[in-house]
């Protein structure tokens, strides 16, 4: 089957042609579980070679509750060396699915926009199966006016490091995200809707994208 529909978005299996954010060539071999694409991702310039798979999710969320839920479900999930990175305009929800991000990871702080930071860093931890700590690494780049400055402040360390990278604003930046990563864009539609689509790159993130496609599942009210 080439979606997987539910009450609450759909998995697409085979990357489906029709997606108005990526461009797709079909290759002949396949991945476990996954249908292997060459795929241009217009967030960024690099080109996902066929190998590292490629996969989506969507979602609507009913209101600013239901989008942290969701983030609360994906940062259950996450491990350090992760990236998330965030695309929409203003409004669309980014800050609110970090604070459900940051959530799931049991930060006790509260959580809010680092625009004339760039970055912020909280502490939270995970269960591995043993509690562990892991930092979440909150940026955001609104004010960026130059890619280069991530380099020039050392900030590119992070995102290969050990905690989770979530990235306000990564469109403003597009040249230095590395190939494998999540990326979610939220797009406002009518009233506190909003529409979430996980573009997921690599192995890595496409698991991380269907064990979160199971957790929705399990958020009553969607």
């Amino acid at each position: 089957m080439p979606y997987f529909d539910v009450s609450i978005g759909r998995l697409v299996n085979n990357c489906a042609a029709s997606s108005r954010v990526l461009q797709v060539g079909k290759s002949d071999r396949v991945m476990p579980g996954w249908e292997e694409f060459s795929v241009r991702d217009e967030l960024s310039e690099h080109v996902v070679q066929p190998e590292q798979g490629y996969c989506t999710f969507e979602v609507v969320s009913k209101s600013g509750v239901q989008t942290q839920r969701l983030g609360e479900a994906l940062g259950v999930l996450l491990r350090a060396g992760d990236l998330i990175l965030l695309d929409g305009q203003l409004g669309a929800g980014k800050t609110t699915i970090t604070q459900g991000i940051a959530k799931g990871m049991h930060v006790t702080e509260v959580v809010n926009s680092p625009t004339f930071t760039l970055l912020k860093e909280y502490r939270g931890s995970v269960a591995l199966p043993v509690i562990t700590q892991l930092s979440l690494y909150h940026f955001d780049l609104y004010r960026l006016d130059e890619p280069d400055e991530i380099l020039d402040l050392g900030f590119e360390d992070y995102f290969y490091g050990t905690g989770v990278c979530v990235v306000e604003w990564a469109d403003k930046a597009t040249e230095l995200w590395p190939t494998e990563r999540l990326v979610v864009r939220l797009t406002p539609e009518e009233k506190a809707q909003r529409r979430l689509l996980f573009v997921a790159t690599g192995t890595r993130y496409c698991e991380l994208l269907r064990q979160f496609q199971k957790k929705t599942y399990a958020i009553t009210g969607l």
